[in-house]
């Protein structure tokens, strides 16, 4: 992911007519892996009693962003995530007449792999769904900081000349990897309303799906806005002594 995929209307990531369907395809397909093998993972270590860890999910979601990232970064930019892509439209690195088939392409990709999980082990781990396991409140307070630290790095390295974008994939796939390792037990380190709508639709369980649609919004939001002003605060391009 670079700022030359997300940034401006769109035709720097090379959208034409069929530019701009390769991304929206590129997106599905990236969603979809990453809540085939993440919430997959979540599945298969309730059915094999625990074979995965909890360690090995945390590891599994972060692979499979990294290697996404690396695969569609080129072609849609890589959000996956309609948090995501919302903090880029607000802060005007992506065209906001694109963000609703965004959404659908990233909610249709999270659908048809969350479905498939439900067809191949019935609902086991409700689908790898994300249901607070403390408060509604603690979760809630989890998935904004959590989002927080996701897409500050998210902005670095992709909106950011002066970091290094050839490690955009690594650095992103490993907050999210730092995030589920610790957020995971309690809130499921979700992050992403897409992630969490693929499994509640299998499983059909919406009960706490407000949080994983409210919560990461507000994160994205809130970690665009500052990392906008930071870089706005310090333009000459020279690192901060």
């Amino acid at each position: 992911m670079s700022s030359r995929d997300v940034e401006g209307s769109g035709e720097a990531a090379g959208w034409g007519a069929s530019g701009y369907w390769q991304a929206l395809v590129a997106e599905t397909v990236g969603t979809f892996a990453l809540v085939f093998a993440g919430c997959g993972a979540i599945v298969i270590d309730a059915v094999t009693h625990g074979q995965v860890t909890h360690v090995g999910i945390a590891i599994t979601f972060g692979l499979v962003i990294a290697t996404m990232i690396y695969a569609t970064g080129h072609i849609s930019g890589a959000h996956l995530n309609p948090a995501v892509t919302l903090a880029f439209s607000a802060t005007r690195h992506f065209p906001i007449e694109r963000v609703p088939a965004y959404w659908a392409a990233q909610l249709g990709g999270a659908s048809a792999a969350a479905l498939l999980l439900r067809a191949m082990f019935g609902t086991a781990a409700s689908v790898g769904a994300t249901v607070p396991r403390g408060s509604d409140g603690q979760s809630f307070v989890l998935e904004v900081v959590l989002t927080f630290f996701l897409m500050f790095v998210i902005m670095a390295v992709a909106t950011d000349t002066r970091a290094v974008g050839e490690a955009a994939a690594l650095a992103i796939g490993g907050t999210v990897l730092l995030d589920a390792m610790f957020g995971g037990p309690i809130s499921g380190a979700s992050m992403n309303p897409a992630r969490s709508f693929g499994p509640a639709l299998a499983s059909m369980n919406w009960s706490h799906y407000w949080i994983y649609v409210a919560a990461p919004g507000l994160g994205a939001l809130a970690a665009a806005g500052l990392y906008r002003a930071l870089r706005s605060g310090h333009s000459s391009g020279d690192p901060i002594q």
